[in-house]
């Protein structure tokens, strides 16, 4: 199912009983769940790791897709650990960030 069809319920759904299958709820704390984000993340991190703009292409994205679907995964069993609604969550830290960077102070900058 791609993007523009699948629902985060329907993708939370599949990791849970993935990992509800294998029994690993008992090793899915939202402290082990938070430090495998960040491992995951830094795994994704270490592809583009010593690669500057020009050799961009040397990075096979299978491996990127792997990496980022790590991270994803990981943060959807954290929703499910922790009960947290992604699409609200997502929704709020949106609008947040739009008030703390106005698009007529911040487009074009990052600073």
């Amino acid at each position: 199912m791609p993007d523009d069809t699948a629902n985060v319920q329907e993708l939370r759904d599949l990791v849970a009983n993935f990992v509800e299958e294998r029994d690993w709820n008992q090793f899915h704390s939202p402290k082990n769940l938070s430090m495998s984000i960040a491992i995951e993340a830094a795994e994704l991190m270490e592809l583009f790791q010593w690669v500057d703009q020009k050799n961009m292409d040397e990075i096979s994205i299978e491996k990127i897709r792997e990496e980022l679907a790590d991270v994803v995964i990981y943060c959807l069993s954290m929703a499910n650990a922790t009960g947290i609604d992604v699409a609200s969550a997502v929704r709020d830290k949106v609008k947040v960030n739009a008030n703390k960077y106005p698009v007529e102070r911040f487009k074009g900058k990052y600073k």
